[in-house]
């Protein structure tokens, strides 16, 4: 496969294509008129054809707009995408354990009440149950997946040669969160809550979603793998939003207890957050970012 570079489209070019993508992406979840809710299994399948849709046109657009490389030992394109053998194994465990050492107090929780639903179970439920489970389908397969692919494997090669890693990392996540605020109309349509309680849901959930998003884009980057930003995408799903007031609540010796296992957790991350996503690690040679 031949070698491809986009450090020819300018800045400009490149935040507009990326914004292009990203209004492709939410647009395929409206492509069908329907008065039913998003969660009704007739809804989820027909955005599951929009944005699988988008998802195999995306990196097609990349390639009709990029050049082939002056080095013909550079990256190709599946390369850019985060698609590549070599380094696979590392990069389908590391970023995932070093997201679970962020969640390192959430998941004691979960353990100790006895709520855990790991996706595993929900696998083996979805098998059970013949494919019906279309939300589990959703959530930890098709959000994910193209999500990642989309937003990230398909934005930052075209930000990167303009902006650097660094400031891409940043940048890049804005579209994505972006993205969720279409959120708003579907709450809106329901009626059940007050307008004012849905536009503070969905300015949390459009700080949140940037914040993970400019995690996954840093992984992208680090390790030039899709398959642990994808990971630790499905994981956090199945995890959520952490819920830091059930910390306190039952014993006091709970409580504490959970309350350092919050705090190491965060120590961890961050210390490992740089070591553990060293490109040598990975053999990632198309991002470099020392």
């Amino acid at each position: 496969m031949a070698a491809v570079e986009f450090s020819h489209v300018s800045c400009t070019g490149a935040v507009c294509s990326c914004f292009l993508l990203a209004v492709a992406y939410v647009g395929s979840l409206y492509a069908w008129k329907s008065d039913l809710p998003r969660d009704h299994p007739a809804t989820v399948k027909r955005r599951f054809v929009g944005v699988l849709l988008v998802t195999l046109l995306a990196p097609l657009y990349l390639w009709l707009i990029s050049n082939d490389s002056a080095d013909p030992q550079g990256p190709h394109l599946l390369q850019w995408l985060g698609l590549q053998t070599q380094g696979f194994l590392l990069a389908s465990t590391l970023p995932l354990l070093l997201t679970m050492l962020l969640f390192l107090g959430p998941i004691a929780m979960c353990l100790t009440d006895g709520s855990c639903y790991s996706p595993i179970t929900r696998g083996m439920m979805y098998i059970k149950y013949r494919y019906r489970d279309v939300l589990w389908l959703r959530n930890f397969i098709v959000a994910p997946f193209t999500e990642e692919f989309v937003f990230r494997a398909c934005m930052l090669p075209l930000l990167i040669p303009c902006l650097g890693p660094g400031l891409a990392v940043v940048v890049c996540p804005l579209f994505f969160g972006v993205a969720h605020i279409h959120h708003v109309f579907e709450r809106l349509k329901t009626g059940d809550q007050s307008v004012k309680v849905i536009w503070m849901l969905t300015m949390f959930q459009f700080s949140y979603t940037t914040v993970f998003g400019a995690y996954t884009a840093f992984l992208f980057v680090r390790t030039g793998h899709l398959i642990g930003p994808y990971f630790c995408h499905a994981f956090c799903n199945e995890m959520g939003f952490p819920n830091f007031g059930d910390v306190f609540t039952g014993s006091k010796l709970r409580a504490v207890l959970l309350s350092v296992l919050y705090v190491a957790g965060l120590v961890l991350f961050l210390v490992f957050l740089w070591p553990a996503t060293q490109a040598s690690l990975y053999s990632n040679s198309t991002y470099k970012w020392t």
